[in-house]
Order: structure tokens, then C-alpha cells, then sequence
């Protein structure tokens, strides 16, 4: 199992992969998305001119993991910080710490691009990713999240 984060210039068939991962992901949280949008996303994402990352887990030319995440700057924080936009584990890939391994990989590269922090958002319900961030010295963040489509 190797976990690294993707370099740009990426190339059609690693989008490809990515997106028929995060596709999985999309039809068990029922989001309405088509392949070829998803696609079209996630090769704006991977654009050189971008502010998002990728980071994979592969098992030989497979990929069973994958975090996204976005840069940002960040007033209260005093610098750049991270949102992870999702993290997500195939399904038959689940119970074997790869989701950990994953954002083991994230944390320790944001150490060393000198970055303020991470912030995410996870289900309510979602008892085992909150363990596994809390494990991570993640802690909770009383918010209310909002969204407009544009």
C-alpha cells in the first residue's frame, strides 16, 4: 500500500481512477453528480493554477483512498490552512487504517509546508470518523455551516 500526494502535472488516467473512486463516494451520499462532471471537477482541481491536493492510497495500480483537500488563508488562524473537502476509503479497503494512513500523510506534509491548521466537516452520525480525527488531535468546531448554489 503506498499513500502519497499527487504532483502536478496529473496525468488522464490517474483522473480517471480518482474519479471513478470519489464516484463510489458520491452515490452513497446520494449526491447527484455524473462521471463526466465529476471528471471535469476533479481535472479543474488537478490544474496546475489550483489551490486543492490530492493525496492517494494505492494497492498496485488501484486506488482505494483518497483525500482532497484546499488551501486557503485564514485571518483567525494568522496564515494558510487546510479544509479537507473529503476523505474517503473504498469500501472493501475499510477496517485496515488506511483512512488513517491517509491523513497521517496529510498532517505530516502541512507540518512541513508550515501551514496554521486543518479544519473539516464530518456527519453527526459519523461515530467512526470522529474517532479517528479525535485521534489525530482533531477537535470540534461549534459552527453552523451555510451554502448557496450559484
Amino acid at each position: 500500500m503506498e499513500v502519497r500526494r499527487i504532483t502536478k502535472p496529473v496525468t488522464d488516467e490517474t483522473i480517471h481512477k480518482m474519479t471513478d473512486l470519489m464516484m463510489e463516494q458520491m452515490s452513497q451520499l446520494s449526491h447527484p453528480i455524473s462521471f463526466d462532471s465529476l471528471k471535469q471537477t476533479i481535472t479543474e482541481a488537478c490544474n496546475d493554477y489550483s489551490q486543492a491536493e490530492f493525496f492517494i492510497a494505492q494497492e498496485g495500480e488501484e486506488i482505494v483512498g483518497c483525500a482532497f483537500l484546499n488551501k486557503g488563508i485564514s485571518l483567525d488562524k494568522g496564515g494558510s490552512y487546510i479544509w479537507l473537502n473529503d476523505l474517503y476509503v473504498k469500501l472493501d479497503y475499510r477496517q485496515q487504517g488506511i483512512a488513517k494512513k491517509i491523513l497521517l500523510k496529510v498532517l505530516y506534509w502541512a507540518e512541513q509546508e508550515q501551514f496554521k491548521g486543518i479544519e473539516l466537516e464530518t456527519g453527526i452520525n459519523n461515530e467512526a470518523t470522529k474517532r479517528l480525527y479525535n485521534a489525530l488531535g482533531f477537535y470540534d468546531i461549534i459552527s453552523k455551516r451555510y451554502g448557496r448554489q450559484l
